[in-house]
């Protein structure tokens, strides 16, 4: 971590935010990848929105958060290693696992 970012975290401040111009377009989707994965776990009911502090379940909206997750790694799986493709394989099993347990 550099002064920078140490400075701002004792002061209790954000640090900066990644520059995305600098990603490339499959680290772009593997961010937005992370960021649904992240709101589907909400929209399921199994994290708490830092937003409200609160557990909210909304399954139609988790739904569509887990599809287009599933979208964009058929898009991108070409270009991924092994490691990677599974990595985003178990994120989406594990999704869609709760998923159809929260809407039993």
């Amino acid at each position: 971590m550099n002064s920078t970012s140490n400075e701002s975290e004792k002061k209790g401040q954000e640090p900066n935010p990644v520059d995305v111009s600098s990603l490339d377009i499959y680290q772009l989707v593997e961010l937005f990848i992370m960021l649904l994965s992240e709101q589907a776990w909400r929209y399921i009911g199994l994290r708490v929105d830092p937003a409200t502090n609160k557990m909210n379940k909304d399954l139609s909206k988790a739904r569509i958060a887990i599809d287009c997750i599933v979208s964009l790694v058929e898009k991108i799986e070409a270009n991924l290693d092994n490691e990677e493709k599974e990595h985003l394989r178990r994120i989406i099993t594990d999704l869609q696992l709760n998923y159809a347990e929260q809407i039993k």
